[in-house]
């Protein structure tokens, strides 16, 4: 895949059929809001959307900006949000020179926008499953519109190309004009430099009262969410992509591999960082033990994981006849820590391993 232009979309993507118009808002200069109490966020026009603190589930708050529309408070974008909870003693100035800056009872200032360098939270860099949630930090998977005119997914910290992408669309050869749009009834599209629509990602419905939100969720899916306002349900989910779950790259973290049927699951041997996160990856439970050249099988053996896939990063290939022949010439190396035979080819790599998962 070719080099990468910029994604067009980089807020949070939600549409309204229909919205209502109350009369405008307007904050000035020496206003205030609190993380407690009634003064804690500023209404949209709408009334759909809001600004201001709102709690994360444990402790602390965030700034951002949410559906205040409905039930169930939805996300839309934090700001600073790689920063530490906010405690409840923080409060967010609107000063006389046009900036939203956070104090806390400490004197301590913080920007939120105007004459600093905090920048919007791309909303293609989504890693919490939970509307609000208590890690809202950037997350490990984007969403890219490339210059040869298609959409992509990759990990993130991955080169952009054909061998860390794991869902695309689009048409070959349509070049750089090609732009992502989001319309009012939910449809998802790509158009060309001349104006035509090229790829229907999904269909449009233009009912009245419903909502439509677009977010690249934890397991790395971009899904595309709907909500009818008239009734207090949840966000229903209208397309999704890709359909594997174990297709996003990097999903289960280091020395782990994504199954089907059980999720994510350690190499043998390992263990999980962090129970609550698998992106975390996983770490030896056991103690390593020091390779000499005269004695380099003592205290190792191999153990095989049947049927997993990863990426390509052997520093040694050799012809095997066997599994266990390629696991002996491992053994037999200081330098190795995994071997991955298929056909008669035995490479050796060195751990970390990435993008695992099993195959059936």
């Amino acid at each position: 895949m070719a080099t990468i232009w910029p994604l067009l979309l980089l807020f949070s993507v939600i549409s309204t059929a229909e919205a209502q118009q109350p009369e405008q808002s307007f904050f000035r200069p020496g206003t205030l809001l609190t993380p407690r109490g009634t003064n804690s966020s500023w209404l949209s026009r709408s009334g759909l959307y809001a600004f201001g603190f709102y709690k994360l589930q444990g402790n602390g708050y965030a700034v951002g900006i949410f559906i205040s529309g409905i039930p169930q408070k939805t996300l839309v974008w934090t700001a600073n949000r790689d920063n530490p909870p906010l405690p409840d003693d923080v409060k967010l100035n609107f000063t006389s020179d046009g900036r939203l800056v956070l104090q806390t009872a400490q004197g301590m200032e913080t920007g939120i926008a105007g004459n600093t360098e905090d920048q919007p939270t791309p909303f293609y860099q989504v890693r919490n499953s939970q509307p609000i949630s208590p890690n809202q930090s950037t997350g490990i998977f984007r969403l890219i519109m490339q210059q040869d005119g298609w959409l992509a997914m990759y990990p993130v910290g991955t080169p952009f190309t054909l061998e860390y992408g794991y869902w695309g669309a689009g048409v070959s050869g349509e070049g750089t004009d090609v732009s992502l749009n989001f319309d009012a009834d939910g449809r998802l599209y790509l158009l060309n430099g001349t104006g035509m629509s090229i790829v229907n990602i999904t269909t449009g419905d233009p009912t009245k009262g419903v909502i439509y939100r677009l977010r690249i969720d934890p397991d790395g899916i971009l899904r595309h969410y709907s909500h009818n306002m008239d009734q207090n349900g949840f966000w229903n989910v209208t397309w999704s992509g890709p359909k594997d779950e174990c297709d996003p790259k990097g999903l289960c973290g280091i020395n782990a591999f994504c199954d089907q049927d059980a999720g994510c699951e350690c190499l043998p041997g390992f263990k999980r960082v962090n129970q609550d996160d698998w992106a975390s990856g996983c770490e030896r439970n056991f103690d390593s033990k020091s390779c000499k050249s005269n004695d380099a099988v003592t205290g190792y053996n191999m153990e095989a994981e049947l049927h997993t896939v990863w990426q390509n990063d052997s520093y040694s290939i050799l012809n095997s006849s066997t599994q266990d022949a390629c696991g002996e010439a491992c053994l037999g190396d200081c330098n190795c820590e995994v071997a991955q035979y298929k056909d008669g080819e035995c490479r050796k790599q060195r751990l970390p391993l990435r993008f695992g998962r099993r195959q059936a």
